[in-house]
């Protein structure tokens, strides 16, 4: 049988505090049973203390108040299932993103610098016809951006039977790096001619003298390659103003296995010499 708790019980019995149990109540996540309609005083019963632990476990894993609200309100349990599924696989994502950051760091602090320059080449690129998608785009939008762009230049160069003749590349521009929102442009070199469709362009990738490093496995720790690959073009005075450029020689839509993907970076410079 049910019974009524004011405010201060209903907390004590949920580990919820006064002024949270209020807020939830303001946007409709968890609301009294009664209102007082003159002091205002609200009261809770005992039959809603089994859905306050649950909110309280979903805040404590992060579920944004939205999604709490949609898994109580989920009509079945296969919708309710879904729900939760899809926010715990966002959780483990962010968890390796964690322990990937902890390796990185792990690495830098437990390994003497090394005492062998980077393997820094460099080359000369030719002008490239390439199927190409370009956006403004903000840095923290960048890594779904391009794995949706580079699968939509695959599937139309694919569905028009046109071959890519060399690996897909990136260039980006210095704002961003710089202010964290700027021009990205991923493209696939083709022979042959194309129907541009959608956001797909057909592009011509300019010549450029690059200074050129690899960098093997995911991108959580490619800053390190960038900055080997800086402290180079500094050293030698060879920089030149002029985007970023990425060449992926195999990433994720190639393979799963992290540890065999490589990405060339190429830092725009002014000669081309020997490596």
């Amino acid at each position: 049988m049910s019974s009524s708790l004011p405010i201060g019980d209903f907390s004590r019995a949920t580990h919820m505090s006064v002024k949270t149990l209020r807020h939830y109540h303001r946007v409709g996540l968890l609301e009294p049973a009664d209102v007082d309609q003159f002091t205002g005083h609200r009261r809770y019963t005992t039959d809603q203390i089994p859905a306050a632990q649950v909110i309280r476990r979903f805040r404590e894993l992060d579920m944004p108040i939205d999604e709490i609200r949609g898994v109580l309100a989920a009509p079945d349990v296969t919708v309710r299932n879904e729900l939760i599924a899809a926010h715990l696989g966002r959780l483990e994502e962010g968890l390796a993103r964690t322990q990937n950051a902890v390796a990185s760091l792990r690495d830098l602090l437990e390994q003497p610098p090394a005492k062998t320059p980077a393997r820094i080449s460099h080359r000369s690129m030719t002008p490239t016809p390439a199927a190409a998608i370009t956006a403004v785009v903000d840095t923290e939008d960048i890594a779904p951006w391009f794995e949706g762009a580079l699968g939509e230049l695959r599937a139309m160069l694919g569905a028009q039977s046109v071959p890519a003749t060399s690996p897909a590349g990136g260039i980006y521009a210095a704002e961003l790096f710089t202010d964290e929102r700027g021009q990205a442009t991923v493209f696939v070199p083709y022979t042959g001619a194309i129907r541009p469709v959608g956001r797909v362009e057909s592009l011509v990738v300019p010549a450029a003298e690059l200074a050129i490093i690899v960098h093997d496995g995911p991108h959580d720790d490619i800053d390190r390659a960038y900055g080997a690959l800086a402290t180079h073009v500094t050293q030698h005075a060879l920089a030149v103003d002029g985007p970023i450029r990425e060449y992926y020689l195999s990433g994720r839509l190639d393979t799963p296995d992290e540890s065999a993907w490589r990405t060339e970076i190429g830092w725009p410079i002014f000669q081309t010499s020997g490596a």
